[in-house]
């Protein structure tokens, strides 16, 4: 009996393990190995994106007309003073943005660079050398599946890598799938999906290795998440018929025994 207990524990032991392969990232990748680098990367606005404007100038009352007013906002309903917030420019269905002075202006797939070139090109009619300072708010991504801690996490330089991302929602479980990624990204409405293996140093290639804003990253459970959540599902019935079929098998050794003695 000793003997069949011990082997069925060994055998359960070798179908739990795992090896270094199949939960190290980047594979295959040695110090010699140079890859292109995306630090070009500048994300491009899109609808919805909430923005902040700031228009300055050598001289700040040339400028005033094109700034929009802070508004006061207090999260206390009994404090009156409150706090003052910046009011932003969200970008409407069709790509614009409604500006002071200069009226509506199609933003939508530009970048900081090529958006702030834009509105300078544009206030230089009204102020000289006016001063451009562009921040998006609301860029966030959203974390979902076998990660530690799965929500959704704000971009503080508007640029997250999907590395970046992961490490925020404290890296994937033991559980996690790591070479089936999900990034499910939404263009304006369109949306896009794809699979990423992070386990492969072509990562750094992929397209969606820095985040878009609002993008979704899923991680999948594996085969081995799977199967115990079948077990666990029906942990009680199969302990409670292991626990019979032994009080069975010893009660038919007792009964054996008690005869031969006789």
């Amino acid at each position: 009996m000793k003997k069949i207990i011990t082997l069925l524990l060994f055998t359960g032991f070798l179908f739990s393990c795992a090896t270094k392969e199949d939960v190290v990232y980047f594979n295959g990748m040695s110090s010699a190995d140079n890859s292109i680098g995306l630090d070009s990367y500048s994300p491009t606005y899109h609808i919805d994106d909430e923005l902040v404007i700031v228009v300055n100038a050598l001289d700040p009352e040339a400028a005033k007309p094109f700034n929009k007013a802070s508004v006061s906002v207090s999260l206390d309903i009994l404090d009156a003073r409150g706090r003052e917030r910046i009011q932003t420019y969200r970008i409407d269905p069709n790509g614009n943005i409604n500006f002071p002075v200069l009226g509506e202006l199609k933003i939508a797939g530009l970048n900081r660079q090529q958006a702030t070139i834009m509105l300078q090109g544009k206030l230089s009619d009204y102020i000289k050398n006016p001063i451009v300072d562009i921040e998006t708010v609301n860029y966030r991504v959203t974390v979902l599946g076998e990660v530690q801690r799965p929500g959704t996490y704000t971009a503080v330089n508007e640029r997250i890598t999907l590395v970046e991302a992961i490490s925020l929602a404290g890296d994937l479980t033991i559980y996690g799938e790591r070479e089936n990624v999900l990034v499910i990204q939404d263009y304006d409405g369109k949306k896009t999906y794809t699979r990423v293996n992070l386990k492969s140093n072509d990562l750094f290639n992929s397209p969606v290795y820095y985040l878009s804003q609002n993008d979704v990253v899923y991680v999948e459970p594996n085969k081995t998440r799977a199967k115990n959540s079948a077990i666990g599902a029906q942990t009680g019935v199969l302990l409670s018929a292991f626990g019979l079929l032994i009080s069975v098998a010893a009660l038919t050794v007792t009964i054996i025994n008690t005869s031969n003695s006789n």
